[in-house]
């Protein structure tokens, strides 16, 4: 997936020539199309399981031309764990002859419940955002921003996500602009999620201005660990990113990437218990 989440009609224009994709999702590309990143095999660079910090970095090359997105890219990522409590996720890409979008993205599923505890409508959440990118009956974005003030969206404060699906029938599925500005540092604070019963919290911090509120709206008998199915609700995802569709609005930054430049996508996840 050089560009994460849909890109409109499976196409873009830049500098005044059109790019053909490879749609997936209707009239429309997903996650970079039928052989997104996900879908692709990728190579271990290096491995260290016993190392003090314990981290495994994966490349992969993506061609010029694969799914329509022009120009050879290098990507890898790499993950950590350090002291135990946190979880570092590093993707980098690099162009090599032309440019291109590039806005990746970690499509965790997360329930802090555990394996097989049920839904994530008791789960507590709170984004730190004040705008989403509102999207058409096809999730693509219109190119504006609305406040969330006074909507089901609003996470500035923490709520559970039971306490407003009622009023979002098919589930979040919405991209919010993060209050970067409000913060300094290189990593900004996306969300905080709790679950009461087994006291586990989750912050989440990236260095993106977007972040993916997803909860699950489309699992549906999904085989998982020990034979468990998955269905609605049953994890939800917080998925940093650049912006939805970026490359068919020019009014929201820019997800290209030209030869030369370097894309750097950090998320730092930190787990603890409440007692």
């Amino acid at each position: 997936m050089q560009s994460t989440n849909r890109i409109a009609n499976a196409q873009f224009t830049y500098h005044g020539k059109t790019y053909k994709l490879v749609p997936n999702d209707g009239k429309n590309t997903l996650h970079g199309g039928p052989k997104g990143f996900s879908n692709v095999l990728w190579k271990v660079d290096e491995y260290q399981p016993k190392a003090h910090n314990p981290y495994v970095t994966f490349s992969y090359f993506s061609a010029d031309g694969e799914e329509g997105f022009p120009g050879d890219l290098k990507v890898t990522v790499t993950y950590w764990i350090i002291k135990e409590i946190y979880l570092v996720v590093f993707m980098k890409a690099i162009p090599l002859n032309k440019p291109t979008p590039v806005n990746l993205a970690q499509h965790t599923y997360w329930n802090l419940g555990g394996h097989n505890s049920g839904t994530i409508l008791d789960h507590e959440v709170q984004i730190f955002a004040s705008y989403i990118t509102p999207v058409d009956d096809e999730l693509i974005p219109t190119g504006k921003l609305e406040k969330v003030e006074g909507t089901p969206f609003d996470f500035r404060k923490p709520h559970t996500v039971g306490s407003k699906i009622k009023e979002v029938p098919k589930g979040f599925d919405i991209n919010y602009a993060l209050d970067i500005h409000k913060t300094r540092g290189p990593i900004k604070p996306v969300a905080i999620v709790s679950e009461k019963k087994s006291g586990r919290v989750m912050e989440l911090f990236a260095n993106q201005r977007g972040v993916q509120f997803y909860t699950s709206n489309m699992l549906n008998k999904t085989m998982g660990k020990g034979g468990s199915v998955y269905g609605h609700y049953d994890g939800l995802c917080l998925e940093t990113q650049g912006f939805p569709d970026a490359v068919n609005h020019p009014n929201f930054p820019s997800v290209m990437v030209a030869p030369g430049d370097t894309y750097q996508h950090y998320m730092l996840y930190k787990f603890s218990t409440k007692k």
